[in-house]
């Protein structure tokens, strides 16, 4: 007997479900019908990248974690791992902007947690005190109560004030665009709180991780961050192309979901913008939670408050291309994250086309620029001419730059930022045994387990293994 499965969402956690379940039907002989619904024109989410005059242009995301597996594998299975390339091993290094000027961030600093002795103590980013106290965590004895600290709270105990105050809040929060007063260490970053328990330190546990990876890239596994050198879309559009059985049906919204309560009837119908109603035997949420909590409502009104309760943050990138000769100096290295402190109006920039090769014609760099999260959401919704001229003065001030840029790309991410704040580990705990209860639903997404690519892929992999279990054993 046929059955029927609806992913709601085409961002690649959704893309990634549907590949898996069309790859799963095919490799089982299963008789499945796959219907991804989604409510913008075309498939990807926050991966969006614009071609334009010789410029690759990410709207969102423009890496993956190369540690992270996931999304290696599916680069792998897809067959495209001959277009992937690392960031640019020639012109490395990160700047941070500290008292209105850019100090390299010492060699052998990974996120907020230095690995080398010499540069660390040569670099005039910190003082002699915050250098002696960041070198203190390797005195400082593991914490065992097992509390959910914040991220702030967790850098100043291990680290000290300096290091949330000119590493952690700029850098390692920016990834989130978050807070990092609220943040939540143990959801956000796993893996420091991982390495205070194992090593009694995080000094001795990124120099352990860093031989690790250095032992990776004399294997040939390449560098942190990888990409697609025709940009993400390239992974978008093939994971659409190869689910071949999969039937999108974009620019219509799923506005309900509603049992049926029909015996022999498939168990759900999910009602669209359009008018159209879908019956699905399983459904997969791969949405914001605040979306899934709308659709969810009328089946549980308190699980969709608990998905209402996880915050979002809005963000918007704002890409400027220049003519080389416009700087003074060559850019180097990859950008520069911009403390709280500083009192900026954005949050970073990057060098897009030091970063990864194939971004720019050879006479032009690409800059990226990140404006909002947290700390100044409503400046994502300036209008155009306002939000430009913004970073143009933002980058005047800070480099010197006044010609006018070749071109302007600005893209804004409207609530599209999950928060992962103190308690979100117990909150997603309950929101996965509550889900329970409503059969055969799935949710799946950068809300609950992971915001990074590889997150969200393994997020929607799981989610279609879970449902076809729900529906086959």
């Amino acid at each position: 007997m046929k059955k029927s499965i609806v992913v709601i969402g085409a961002g690649i956690s959704g893309l990634s479900a549907a590949y898996r379940l069309n790859k799963l039907k095919t490799q089982g002989g299963i008789d499945l019908e796959i219907t991804v619904a989604e409510k913008s024109t075309s498939p990807g989410g926050t991966i969006h990248t614009e071609y334009t005059g010789g410029f690759v242009v990410e709207g969102g995301p423009d890496c993956y974690f190369a540690e992270k597996p996931y999304a290696g594998m599916l680069i792998k299975e897809l067959g495209i791992a001959d277009r992937v390339i690392g960031t640019n091993s020639k012109n490395q290094g990160t700047s941070v902007l500290w008292h209105g000027k850019l100090y390299k961030l010492p060699e052998g600093v990974v996120l907020m947690i230095p690995t080398k002795f010499t540069p660390f103590v040569t670099s005039s980013l910190f003082s002699l005190a915050g250098k002696i106290r960041m070198g203190m965590d390797l005195l400082i004895p593991k914490r065992t109560d097992g509390v959910d600290e914040s991220l702030a709270e967790f850098t100043i105990r291990r680290l000290g004030r300096e290091a949330l105050d000119r590493i952690a809040e700029p850098l390692v929060a920016g990834v989130h665009a978050g807070d990092p007063d609220t943040m939540s260490v143990r959801s956000s970053f796993p893996r420091f709180v991982d390495m205070e328990q194992k090593y009694g330190s995080l000094i001795r546990g990124m120099i352990s991780a860093r031989r690790a990876m250095q032992r990776r890239r004399t294997a040939g596994s390449g560098a942190m961050f990888m990409t697609m050198k025709n940009g993400l879309q390239d992974l978008i559009n093939t994971l659409q192309q190869q689910s071949s059985q999969v039937q999108f049906k974009t620019g219509v919204e799923a506005q309900s979901i509603m049992r049926t309560h029909r015996s022999g009837e498939p168990a759900y119908v999910v009602t669209l913008s359009s008018g159209e109603q879908l019956k699905a035997d399983g459904v997969i949420l791969a949405v914001p939670a605040y979306v899934s909590a709308g659709l969810i409502a009328s089946l549980s009104g308190d699980l969709g408050m608990l998905l209402h309760s996880i915050p979002y943050v809005s963000t918007a990138t704002v890409s400027l291309a220049y003519r080389k000769d416009s700087f003074g100096t060559a850019l180097k290295g990859f950008g520069f994250v911009v403390p709280k402190k500083e009192n900026r109006r954005i949050m970073a920039a990057t060098w897009t086309s030091s970063k990864f090769s194939y971004r720019a014609p050879d006479d032009a760099v690409l800059i990226r620029l990140f404006v909002g999260g947290a700390a100044h959401g409503d400046m994502v919704f300036l209008p155009d001419r306002e939000i430009t001229d913004m970073v143009k003065s933002e980058l005047n001030d800070i480099l010197g730059v006044s010609a006018e840029p070749l071109l302007v790309r600005i893209y804004r991410w409207n609530r599209a930022m999950p928060q992962y704040t103190i308690g979100h580990e117990s909150r997603v705990k309950t929101i996965e045994q509550m889900i329970t209860g409503l059969g055969n639903i799935q949710l799946c997404g950068s809300a609950y387990h992971g915001i990074g690519i590889s997150d969200c892929i393994n997020s929607g992999n799981t989610a279609a293994q879970s449902v076809l279990k729900g529906l086959f054993g």
